[in-house]
């Protein structure tokens, strides 16, 4: 972000459904908060673009998607999505639209600046890359709402002294269900049976999908669907300009606590892609089964294979699985070779 040293209007957004709150400032100084409907919103900032201002805005990546960004570009705007934050520093414990609009307000300005940790920026996706992630967070939406109205199934159950086990739900199963269920607690089960049917029929339906999306060779052992996941939720390898980046992004790298000569390291910080992080974990303990010959479970092959430590085994596979994601990275943007990494690829 290079500073900007002509005048400039500076607009924070905090978004909603119906209204947008706007906290502007034009060059120095600072114009009262205001509220806008979305429509009213974007006609006003095209009249303060056609008075010749440049408009540098900002807003919180949140359920609205990347539309309104993609509005504002449009219109010639320098539109910034940032990651959501607290903004109340100071703990007051006063947080309405107006406070954070302009603590928002404050921020961008530093950051226009050049104050370039003023803001975490969020990468935007195009709406390709916008539609096939979103395929993939459905599938897992529906993969979750099946848990839960199994396990809702189990607790009716309880109710009436019975305890259902495994897919109690499936096919197999439900017929012998029927002749040891009374009649009062099969009439409730059925509606959830029928459900989860057809949510399993929807999520195999995606599953084929997202499997027939992919084309590259994948290592050994992980699936397609991983894959698919690993690539949808990344979007962009490219976007990564070193192996920090990348373990950030997946939000498995240890948290620390430091001060003076004192220097201690906790769990992980979870502050990345909660997806892409259980992908890789999934993908890891594939890995350890797959793929002997891999560094690094060769590397931490000691610690997973101690039968008395299953601490240091789930702390060896988060690692491992950090590892792989940088290694995948290097491998997908032509950095290494699968070989070199001791990796088996088969095709698709």
């Amino acid at each position: 972000m290079q500073p900007i040293n002509h005048p400039v209007l500076k607009l924070a957004l905090d978004v909603h459904v119906q209204s947008i709150v706007v906290a502007p400032m034009a060059d120095a100084l600072l114009k009262p908060v205001r509220r806008f409907r979305p429509v009213d919103f974007l006609s006003w900032v095209k009249s303060q673009r056609a008075a010749g201002w440049t408009i540098v805005s900002c807003y919180e990546a949140g359920p609205f998607g990347y539309g309104l960004h993609r509005q504002l570009s449009a219109l010639g705007v320098t539109n910034y999505v940032i990651r959501p934050r607290n903004w109340d520093e100071h703990h007051g414990r006063v947080k309405t639209d107006r406070t954070d609009a302009r603590a928002m307000l404050v921020a961008l300005d530093r950051f226009v600046a050049g104050q370039t940790q003023a803001l975490a920026l969020v990468r935007v996706p195009s709406e390709v890359e916008e539609q096939q992630r979103a395929r993939s967070r459905l599938r897992q939406k529906l993969v979750k709402e099946k848990k839960h109205l199994a396990q809702h199934g189990r607790g009716v159950a309880l109710l009436f002294g019975q305890r259902l086990k495994g897919r109690w739900f499936g096919p197999r199963n439900w017929p012998r269900w029927e002749q040891q269920l009374p009649q009062p607690l099969i009439e409730l089960l059925e509606p959830l049976r029928q459900v989860i049917g057809h949510l399993h029929v929807q999520i195999e339906a995606l599953t084929q999908k997202l499997e027939e999306s992919m084309t590259l060779p994948i290592p050994r052992g992980l699936g397609l669907l991983t894959v698919a996941t690993l690539e949808r939720e990344v979007c962009d390898w490219h976007r990564f300009r070193n192996r920090r980046q990348v373990a950030a992004h997946t939000g498995l790298v240890p948290g620390e606590h430091s001060s003076g000569e004192s220097r201690r390291q906790g769990s992980v910080t979870k502050c990345g892609n909660p997806r892409l992080r259980w992908a890789l974990c999934e993908a890891a303990w594939r890995l350890v089964k797959y793929q002997p010959h891999y560094r690094l479970v060769q590397k931490w092959w000691p610690r997973l294979s101690d039968p008395h430590s299953a601490g240091k085994r789930k702390q060896a596979i988060v690692a491992l699985a950090r590892g792989f994601a940088v290694d995948w990275w290097r491998i997908r943007t032509g950095q290494t070779t699968p070989q070199k990494l001791g990796l088996e690829l088969t095709q698709p």
